[in-house]
C-alpha cells in the first residue's frame, strides 16, 4: 500500500515487487548465515528452524493486525497483557473449572472482544489517544492475568488442543506437507496466469512470460524449501518427521485472510484511507468511529488465536504469558514497512518482520548473549528500522 516513485522502472512497479521487502529478505538470509557460522551450524539445523517457525507464529499472528492498527494511526501497547489475561482465563476454565477447550476458547474470545471494544470505544468515540488507553491496559490486564488464577500456573491436558501449539504431535507430517506445498505452487501459478490475462483483456502492458514465471518461481521455491526443512526434522522417539507445524499453518491462514481484507474489501480500503487522512476520510462519508471499533474487534480475535496457540505450545497458562510481546509485535510491523505516521503498511512485510525479530532473538540465545544485551540490541533494531523507514520514504518519495 505504497506509491513507488516515478523513477522506479515500469516493469518493477507492474510486477508488484517491493524493494523494501527484497532488502528485508536479503537481511534475513544474511542473519541466518551469520548466526549459523557463529553457532557452528546449529542455527540452520532443521530442529532449530522448526522451533523458530513455531515461536514466530504467535508474534506473527498479532503483528498482521497490528499493521492495520498502526496504518489507521493508532497503537496498542496492551496486546501482550491482554493475550496473557485471555490465555490464563482459557487455561483456568479448562483445568480448574472443567470446561471443554472449545467452550473455554469461546469464553476467552468473548472477554477479549469486551476488552478491545472498551479500549476502542474510548479511542473512537471519546477521542482518548490509543497510546494512553492501551498503556493503561498494559498494566491493568497484566494484573487481571494474575487475578484470574491467583498467580498459579494452569496446565492444559487436552491432546488435540496441545497440537494447536505444535510440539510433539503438532506437525502435519511429510505427505501432507508436500501436498500443501504443491497446492500453494499451483495457486501461485494460476494467479500469475489470471493476472496476465486480466492485463491483456484491458490492453495493459504485460511483462515477458519468462519474467512472470521467474517472479512466481521464487516464492514457490521458498515454500518447497520450507517444506523440505520441516520434513527433515524428526524427534528421536517418533517414526517419521514432523512436517510443517500447525501454528505456522494458523499464521499463514491469518496472513492470507488479512491480506484479502486489505486488498479486496471496503473495510480494508477504509482503514488505509483513515490512515492517509482521517479528516478527509470522515468528510467523504467513511464511518471512522465504526471502522475503528471493528478494527479493535479484529485485534481481539487475533489476540485470542495467539493466546490459544501460545498456551497450547507451553501446555499451560501463566500470568507472565505475553510479557514484552508488544515490543516484538510493533517492531515486526515497523520492520515490515508499516509507517508509524499511518497510511502505509504491508501484511507480508509483517511476516518478514516477525521472522527477522524471532531469528535475531533465537540467534542471540544460541550464542548465549545475556538478557540485558539482548534487550539493548532488540531495542536498537527497532530504532534502526524506523530510521531506515524515514530515509527510504524520503529517498523514493513514498507517503
Amino acid at each position: 500500500m505504497s506509491n513507488p516513485s516515478s523513477s522506479t522502472p515500469g516493469w518493477w512497479r507492474r510486477s508488484g515487487i517491493d524493494l523494501r521487502l527484497i532488502l528485508m529478505c536479503v537481511l534475513l538470509v544474511v542473519m541466518a548465515v551469520v548466526f549459523s557460522v557463529m553457532s557452528g551450524g546449529v542455527f540452520l539445523s532443521p530442529e532449530n528452524l522448526y522451533n523458530v517457525a513455531q515461536q514466530t507464529a504467535v508474534v506473527g499472528i498479532v503483528s498482521t493486525v497490528m499493521v492495520l492498527i498502526i496504518v489507521a494511526r493508532h497503537i496498542d501497547l496492551s496486546v501482550g497483557s491482554v493475550m496473557g489475561f485471555v490465555g490464563v482465563l482459557i487455561a483456568y476454565l479448562q483445568y480448574t473449572s472443567g470446561w471443554s477447550w472449545p467452550t473455554a476458547c469461546l469464553a476467552g474470545l468473548a472477554v477479549a472482544l469486551l476488552v478491545s471494544i472498551y479500549q476502542g470505544w474510548l479511542t473512537a468515540v471519546l477521542g482518548v489517544p490509543s497510546f494512553v488507553v492501551t498503556l493503561g491496559g498494559l498494566m491493568s490486564f497484566r494484573g487481571a492475568a494474575f487475578l484470574v488464577a491467583d498467580g498459579k500456573t494452569q496446565p492444559v491436558n487436552d491432546e488435540f488442543f496441545q497440537r494447536l501449539g505444535g510440539g510433539y504431535d503438532g506437525g502435519i507430517g511429510v505427505t501432507a506437507s508436500w501436498v500443501l506445498a504443491a497446492l500453494v505452487a499451483v495457486v501461485l501459478f494460476v494467479r500469475m496466469v489470471q493476472k496476465r490475462r486480466a492485463r491483456q483483456r484491458y490492453d495493459m502492458p504485460t511483462e515477458a512470460l519468462w519474467l512472470d514465471v521467474l517472479i512466481t518461481a521464487v516464492p514457490v521455491a521458498v515454500v518447497f524449501g520450507f517444506a523440505w526443512v520441516m520434513n527433515s526434522y524428526q524427534i528421536s522417539s517418533k517414526n517419521e518427521p514432523q512436517g510443517i507445524p500447525i501454528p505456522v499453518l494458523i499464521w499463514a491462514v491469518v496472513a492470507i485472510v488479512l491480506s484479502f481484507i486489505v486488498h479486496r474489501t471496503r473495510f480494508g480500503r477504509y482503514v488505509f484511507a483513515m490512515g492517509g487522512n482521517p479528516d478527509a476520510a470522515a468528510l467523504v462519508g467513511i464511518p471512522v468511529k465504526r471502522v475503528t471499533l471493528m478494527l479493535f474487534a479484529l485485534l481481539a480475535v487475533l489476540v485470542t488465536i495467539a493466546a490459544i496457540v501460545s498456551i497450547a505450545r507451553l501446555n499451560a497458562g501463566t500470568n507472565s504469558l505475553g510479557t514484552g510481546m508488544e515490543l516484538y509485535v510493533i517492531a515486526a510491523a515497523v520492520i515490515g514497512g508499516t509507517a508509524l505516521a499511518g497510511g502505509s503498511g504491508s501484511i507480508f512485510g509483517s511476516v518478514l518482520g516477525a521472522l527477522i525479530m524471532q531469528s535475531l532473538d533465537s540467534g542471540m540465545l544460541l550464542l548465549d548473549v545475556p538478557i540485558g544485551k539482548r534487550m539493548v540490541i532488540i531495542g536498537q533494531v527497532l530504532i534502526v528500522a524506523v530510521v531506515f523507514d524515514v530515509l527510504y520514504r524520503r529517498k523514493f518519495g513514498e507517503n
